[in-house]
């Protein structure tokens, strides 16, 4: 009889140690290291037959890739962030928060894939829930079929047998193994059951999405190696309180990961939002310290972004300095510059910053418009409103050259901005298209160029 014994397995590396740590000595990560349940088996119980079925070596000149078919998702914003569509056979992990929309997105996909056989598994709500559902957002959809079911190999077996053009799985946390003794959502459960799907994917050539919830960290719940295991990963991001939603790819074998997808939240469920610029700006305050505008790059898509900072008196000893969208130990970096190199001392001062419309960037083309907002509410001068900056800051204070700078003047002259702001260094061989392009080599000349 296979004996009983506790093992502990780190949800960010998967680990195993026989006794808890601590900090897991995989990947060095704290509280990261979850009981589980495991079954040892003698030696010489378990010896498998060997099979003379495998895949066997074949030449790389043999493999065409002529018969890729790749299914147009009806969202032109899903498609440049998958790469161009669905492809078959490939397993997308689809994350984020709860309320966010990834069961929304989920059933407009049934909708807009209406020609095809779609098998929607859910664990979580019921055949009724999911019928209202439908009914709200006007799927009408004839080749749905709905099943509400937790065992992932029951799952299997119906995927097998009625062999769908699309499958959905919500969520992965509540499907199970039983002959497994741990609970559902732990670590074994949900890497054993992604295998299980990602084994019948590829078996049967079917493409499936599946919801993965997320920790209070805002990484994927389960162990790391699931984020490995399928060839798409895909998080949602945003507000709940807010109407705008970001798609962004971590991870695709079969496209960029740079691309992202932004969608609007309403009574309808996700509309797409064709012209992210325009919506980042609408309800700009006007005559006020404190905003300056920016273009940052996301993938291939250049995004106007309206960057708000505020500096005022501090009420303690130590000054408080909080961000928004936008890296700390950046704007502690850009503080100290603006201090030492520019003569902009906010030592005695609370320091906010806030990307209006839930952006988070990470690029450093967004720093010259970092620091001109923080120095316009320094100095409680009003930044133009016809104005554009971006820019790299260097230590020495210098404003250092971005990438694709026709590309961030192409979008801020589209949108109506007549004075734009950039590194000296990209000036040079800029069309501007009738704007007035204004090249800097330090802070104090862009905040001249700005507030003038």
């Amino acid at each position: 009889m296979a004996k009983i014994k506790s093992v502990y397995i780190c949800e960010k590396c998967g680990y195993e140690s026989p006794k808890w740590y601590g900090k897991c000595p995989g990947c060095g990560e704290w509280n990261t290291m979850q009981e589980e349940i495991k079954e040892q088996v003698k030696v010489g119980t378990a010896v498998k037959k060997r099979t003379s079925v495998y895949s066997k070596p074949v030449s790389v000149k043999e493999i065409t890739t002529e018969d890729e078919q790749r299914f147009d998702t009806g969202f032109s914003e899903l498609n440049r962030v998958l790469g161009g569509g669905i492809v078959k056979g490939s397993l997308v992990l689809l994350g984020g928060d709860p309320g966010i929309g990834k069961s929304t997105i989920l059933m407009q996909l049934c909708k807009n894939l209406s020609n095809l056989n779609i098998l929607y598994v859910s664990g979580e709500e019921s055949k009724r829930q999911l019928k209202l559902r439908a009914d709200r957002l006007g799927v009408d959809n004839d080749l749905l079929q709905i099943m509400t079911e937790t065992d992932i190999e029951i799952v299997a077996e119906e995927i097998k047998t009625i062999k769908p053009d699309l499958v959905m799985i919500d969520s992965i946390q509540t499907m199970m193994i039983k002959e497994l003794s741990s609970s559902a959502g732990s670590i074994t459960q949900v890497r054993e059951s992604t295998n299980l799907i990602m084994h019948t994917a590829k078996d049967f050539d079917i493409p499936v999405i599946v919801v993965g919830h997320v920790n209070k960290e805002g990484s994927i719940a389960g162990p790391k190696v699931l984020e490995h295991i399928v060839d798409t990963v895909l998080y949602f991001e945003g507000d709940k309180q807010m109407s705008c939603r970001i798609l962004r790819a971590v991870k695709n074998r079969f496209g960029s990961t740079n691309e992202i997808g932004v969608f609007e939240m309403t009574d309808k469920g996700l509309a797409e939002v064709e012209n992210p610029s325009q919506m980042m700006l609408s309800g700009r305050p006007k005559n006020v310290s404190g905003t300056c505008v920016t273009c940052s790059l996301e993938g291939t898509r250049p995004i106007l972004t309206e960057i708000q900072g505020l500096a005022t008196q501090s009420s303690y000893g130590n000054p408080r300095r909080m961000s928004t969208g936008f890296d700390y130990n950046r704007l502690s970096l850009l503080l100290a510059v603006l201090e030492k190199r520019a003569g902009y001392y906010f030592n005695n001062m609370d320091a906010y910053i806030n990307i209006v419309g839930g952006l988070r960037i990470d690029e450093p083309a967004v720093d010259l418009a970092i620091c001109m907002a923080l120095v316009s509410s320094l100095k409680d001068t009003p930044i133009r409103e016809d104005a554009v900056a971006f820019g790299e800051i260097g230590l020495a204070g210098e404003i250092r050259s971005v990438s694709q700078a026709q590309q961030r003047v192409n979008e801020a002259v589209r949108l109506g901005f007549n004075r734009i702001v950039i590194p000296y260094h990209n000036s040079k061989g800029i069309d501007a298209q009738g704007a007035e392009v204004i090249g800097v080599r330090n802070i104090r000349q862009a905040f001249e160029a700005l507030s003038e």
